[in-house]
């Protein structure tokens, strides 16, 4: 029998264990392992199935989107690229952008600018991101909205109140007078496009049919419509501001001023609208960008008229757009009114409108019209907050 030999301590040494192979020689066998790595991985798998629980139940109730929301915040963005028309409808726009203000208030954001001339093609850019923010005329931005699921744009501000007409020739009696006649509108699908067709339906007239009781509508820019009314080409225009008058001074007359199919004669005819990622990506310049706005409506306001006239006449040249006579500008600006406030209360309305005239379909606006950034920003100017989205 082996005798066990002691360690330095005095305890007995483990004996080795021999065996034999089976060609005769002897050989160490190894002590058994332990296979301790199973109940780990296990906790593991179950820790991922909490997880994987967890992160399932966050997202069903918005939480994990928030919080990824959060997370891709940033300061500041380095760039906006912001869009708007040589148009007096936008003259928030143009002296934002013509006096330095939008400059000022975005800090170290880099502005550049895209002048545009109807609203559907503003919204395609800023599908492509071609551009950050845009102001544009309310339809073609519900339409983008409409069309994206919600996912396109945001309107955070308003521009400009007021300022459409349906502008007729002298020829033209009064409202039963229009079968057969040819009109303008800016563009297909924009806001006063929508007004007109709208308000022919409901005077029972059929659009574009071909019929000899039917009204034809023909989109085109506003000034190729004053040109082709100068010609008698066209019998009218329903549009905006400063086009309307000039139609006037050409011997037209006001058929339909839309203020008068609002109530309290106030609704929106050009509104600032952000690209949604834009906005959840770089709200803090979003901020800034609408205390730009704010600044603009509050510069335009403070100004004498001909003082307002001369600044605007020149930034509507810088953005290629044409200089108007002095007094045609100022009769024009009598008919609108310039304000931050998106007038968010009308949309529903608009929506009907659209649907009405064909050119979108219907859907729920929830969260097309986000006044939270605007109001904050009032709140720091001492203002009063404006209507959030019913």
């Amino acid at each position: 029998m082996a005798e066990r030999s002691c360690g330095r301590d005095g305890a007995p040494e483990p004996l080795e264990t021999v065996t034999r192979t089976p060609g005769g020689s002897q050989g160490r066998q190894r002590p058994k392992r332990r296979f301790t790595g199973w109940p780990l991985v296990l906790t593991g798998l179950a820790m991922l199935l909490v997880l994987s629980v967890t992160a399932t139940a966050l997202r069903a109730n918005g939480t994990l989107d928030a919080l990824e929301d959060q997370r891709i915040q940033t300061s500041d963005a380095d760039e906006l690229t912001l869009g708007y028309f040589a148009n007096l409808t936008h003259g928030p726009a143009l002296a934002g952008v013509h006096d330095g203000i939008f400059d000022e208030a975005l800090g170290s954001t880099e502005l550049s600018t895209q002048v545009f001339s109807t609203g559907p093609t503003t919204i395609e850019a800023m599908n492509s991101g071609e551009v950050d923010a845009a102001f544009m005329g309310p339809n073609p931005a519900i339409n983008s909205y409409v069309q994206s699921g919600g996912e396109s744009i945001t309107i955070i501000g308003g521009a400009t109140s007021g300022g459409a007409q349906f502008i007729v020739s002298d020829d033209v009696a009064g409202e039963d007078d229009l079968a057969g006649r040819t009109f303008a509108t800016p563009a297909l699908g924009g806001t006063q496009d929508v007004a007109l067709r709208v308000w022919l339906e409901e005077r029972g007239y059929e659009v574009d049919t071909g019929s000899p009781d039917s009204v034809s509508i023909t989109p085109m820019p506003s000034g190729q419509a004053l040109q082709t009314f100068r010609q008698g080409q066209i019998d009218g225009f329903w549009g905006p501001q400063p086009w309307v008058t000039l139609m006037t001074e050409e011997g037209g007359r006001v058929l339909v001023d839309e203020g008068d199919l609002w109530p309290d004669g106030e609704y929106p005819t050009t509104v600032l609208a952000v690209r949604t990622d834009y906005l959840k990506e770089h709200p803090q310049t979003v901020e800034k960008l609408l205390d730009g706005l704010e600044d603009s409506v509050e510069h335009l306001e403070q100004m004498p008229q001909e003082d307002e006239a001369v600044m605007l006449n020149e930034a509507m040249v810088d953005a290629q757009g044409q200089a108007l006579p002095e007094q045609t500008l100022i009769s024009a600006l009598e008919q609108m009114q310039w304000t931050a406030d998106p007038m968010a209360s009308t949309y529903s309305t608009l929506l009907d409108n659209g649907v009405s005239a064909g050119v979108t379909q219907d859907a729920s606006l929830d969260g097309m019209v986000d006044v939270e950034p605007l109001n904050r920003v009032r709140e720091q100017r001492g203002l009063e907050p404006v209507e959030a989205q019913q």
